[in-house]
């Protein structure tokens, strides 16, 4: 079985919204919905749980009728960290799956995911044991030697973006949030479930990814959201 555990626990201040901005309206549907429809319409994935802001659970709970999301089967409270979040999502999963199941860790406000890239990413890890969506890096990144100058770069030739969705065996995500959380390894403000688990010693594996796979962090990014919402739908 896949379960899709759906990240909605951000408040989002760098919005600067009167709502949190996976519940920010686009084009009168919310963001975190047109996420859900994509996991609700994929035939890989068999139920979805939100991880969701506290206070927020009867308006996601509103989504199982109002946008006919039939595979939503559970909300699950979020955190005071990204961590903590996907944390409680993965401890309710390993609560009520089978440790062989696959979960799919996405960002709510990722909402263009496409198929080729969710289904590549649960694909993989049917096969190796988890499966990250990941494409080429293609800025320079320099190493500060001060504030204000540098004198080292990395080659891009190293250098891959690992973004969600990423798929995870339950019995071994849930165990690695466990020992992450007692030994306080990868459990930073900054950390994810990728970087904690290279950080707990696992090795990881690409799968595809998309450039139109955007995290919508900004106001910015919600012009570009409505932008390529635009572009899909004359495609």
């Amino acid at each position: 079985m896949v379960i899709a555990e759906i990240i909605a626990g951000g408040v989002g201040n760098r919005m600067k919204m009167q709502v949190p901005k996976q519940f920010f309206k686009v084009h009168n549907k919310p963001i975190l919905v047109y996420t859900l429809e994509v996991f609700e319409a994929n035939p890989m994935v068999n139920e979805i749980i939100v991880v969701c802001v506290p206070g927020w659970e009867d308006v996601v709970e509103s989504f199982k009728t109002k946008y006919n999301i039939k595979k939503l089967r559970a909300i699950v409270p979020g955190g005071d960290t990204g961590q903590e979040s996907i944390r409680n999502g993965v401890e309710y999963i390993s609560k009520n799956y089978s440790e062989k199941d696959i979960v799919v860790i996405h960002d709510g406000i990722r909402p263009l995911v496409d198929d080729e890239v969710l289904n590549d990413v649960i694909a993989t890890c049917k096969r190796k044991g988890n499966g990250v969506s990941s494409l080429p890096y293609t800025e320079q990144i320099f190493i500060k030697d001060t504030d204000y100058s540098t004198k080292e770069y990395i080659p891009r030739d190293k250098l891959v973006k690992v973004v969600t969705p990423q798929a995870y065996t339950v019995g071994i995500v849930a165990e690695a949030y466990k020992q992450a959380f007692a030994t306080n390894i990868g459990v930073s403000k900054s950390s994810y479930t990728n970087t904690m688990m290279v950080e707990l010693g696992h090795e990881l594996y690409f799968a595809s990814g998309s450039n139109k796979n955007i995290k919508l962090t900004t106001p910015e990014d919600i012009t570009l959201f409505k932008a390529l919402l635009m572009t899909l739908e004359n495609d």
